[in-house]
């Protein structure tokens, strides 16, 4: 083994004292460890390649040289990359001639149209298992990496992973002060609002713009989205944030109590109206109302919102006296409002003066990067409500619960870890706790067997279908509004469907 020169050791520890004195932004830590080790081993590129959990892909965390910029948007498969090799094998690799090697990953050369000539690709480990690569390109005047150049790197990539693991430790529980802190700041009555995917944090710029008027905002997003939670986000973000913010689920209110509940009565409006009643409108003058629910607003309750929304102006149930509100009213519903528009089931008026500013909360399914965030964020908490010194997740467990479908999006993940709690044995949350069901349609639909003999296309169709929509109702523990929402389809249209394909509820 050839001796690494001195000149160099010298230079790596100057290094390492550099990169584990600060902690406070990781992008600046990467890119100062790529410029370290291309000067050490006297390269063209570099880049940093992390494991990206939720889709098992790699991820240019930082990449340097001439077609950095252009890299560093591109996703490299685990499978058939030098990368995916290196964290599948969690050992360095050193090739003289790339172009030749089966392992290549073509789609950074083609999109980027840089040629890689040779590489040393190196595991950054934490605790031995490989959360990334770094990789070195093209040894400069066309020369090839040497056996000294693998074992500085090597050393290089020890520093780099401890420093890394100890900024996303650090940046971690800045997170989670951050969290904390904005609790606080925002009162007991409001949620902790917890999120890192891009379409979440894209939501919430959205917001912060919304935030500044006074415009009516339609919530929309399936069942258990956290629409409330958002809602809550527009209010603590506006100048109203000193104000009531009063919440009223429409759906739990009989259509008989609603606009009491909404616009208060007189004493003597109706048999038991003893006395005169506050309603919410008027319990949030100055602030914002959340109605959740929207879509199951009468059509006599309806024509008064719509009033309130044009002129600010309303009447107790049982009181000819207009009363005037400054409300800025949100609201929020799973349903399709505009197909209720079409069946005459909501006001069009209605609609378009609520859908001055929409927001979709996309499903939990489609922002797999808040999975992990929430789940430790549940955990936390009912591992205070159980006295259960929980601290994680086991591997298998994270897999389960990027891989499965959450038909019923956050809420259902709060009651999957919940229920991990109670049942479960610290430190650390199983797959066996969580009690997951297989939910990945795709495999669903190649698993049904059939005896195809003397069977005509139709007739398979509708097995095929017939076992597809049993699998989605069983996940959904046979409701079918929940089904019709994975489906995509109308509720009546599932309950066509059971009744066509003589399924058994």
């Amino acid at each position: 083994m050839k001796a690494i020169d001195i000149e160099k050791l010298n230079t790596l520890v100057e290094i390492n004292s550099l990169i584990n004195s600060n902690y406070t932004d990781i992008n600046a830590l990467l890119i100062y460890i790529l410029e370290s080790a291309m000067r050490l081993v006297e390269c063209e590129s570099s880049s940093i390649l992390m494991l990206h959990e939720p889709d098992n892909t790699l991820r240019f965390e930082v990449a340097l040289g001439p077609k950095g910029v252009e890299a560093k948007g591109i996703i490299v498969a685990r499978e058939g990359s030098i990368a995916g090799w290196v964290i599948e094998h969690n050992q360095s690799i050193v090739i003289d001639d790339v172009s030749n090697d089966p392992r290549l990953f073509t789609k950074v050369q083609d999109q980027t149209g840089y040629i890689t000539r040779t590489m040393i690709a190196v595991p950054l480990r934490v605790d031995n298992v490989c959360i990334g690569v770094l990789e070195l390109i093209n040894k400069k005047e066309g020369k090839t990496f040497t056996e000294a150049d693998l074992q500085i790197i090597e050393l290089l990539s020890t520093q780099a992973s401890i420093a890394y693991n100890n900024a996303q430790t650090y940046t971690q529980a800045q997170k989670e002060i951050s969290v904390l802190q904005t609790a606080v700041n925002a009162g007991p009555e409001y949620h902790t609002f917890v999120a890192e995917s891009k379409p979440v944090l894209d939501l919430l710029s959205v917001i912060d713009r919304a935030a500044e008027t006074n415009s009516s905002v339609l919530i929309l997003g399936e069942s258990g989205v956290g629409k409330e939670l958002f809602a809550e986000q527009l209010h603590l973000k506006s100048a109203r944030r000193e104000k009531p913010f009063i919440r009223v689920n429409c759906a739990a209110l009989s259509p008989q109590l609603l606009e009491s509940e909404l616009f208060g009565h007189v004493k003597g409006a109706f048999t038991d109206a003893s006395q005169n009643r506050l309603g919410r409108f008027e319990a949030a003058d100055g602030g914002t109302i959340f109605l959740d629910e929207i879509g199951e607003l009468p059509l006599e309750v309806q024509v008064k919102l719509l009033r309130v929304i044009q002129s600010k102006t309303f009447e107790k149930v049982g009181s000819s006296t207009t009363q005037k509100v400054d409300v800025r009213i949100i609201a929020a519903t799973n349903r399709n409002l505009e197909e209720m528009v079409a069946e005459g089931r909501f006001r069009s008026d209605l609609y378009y003066r609520l859908n001055v500013l929409p927001l979709l909360v996309p499903p939990l399914r489609n922002r797999k990067d808040d999975i992990k965030p929430l789940a430790l964020f549940f955990c936390r908490k009912f591992s205070s409500e159980t006295k259960k010194d929980f601290t994680g997740f086991t591997k298998e467990a994270l897999n389960s619960l990027y891989s499965y479908y959450w038909p019923g999006n956050v809420r259902e993940l709060e009651n999957s870890i919940e229920r991990a709690c109670v049942l479960g044995k610290p430190p650390l949350i199983t797959e066996r706790d969580l009690l997951l069901q297989s939910t990945n349609h795709t495999e669903a639909a190649q698993s049904f067997n059939f005896d195809l003999q003397d069977k005509t296309l139709k007739t398979v169709m509708n097995e095929c279908k017939k076992n597809y929509i049993i699998k989605i109702l069983e996940e959904v523990q046979w409701n079918q509004t929940e089904a019709a929402k994975v489906l995509d389809v109308q509720r009546t249209y599932v309950s066509k469907l059971i009744k066509d394909l003589q399924i058994k509820l």
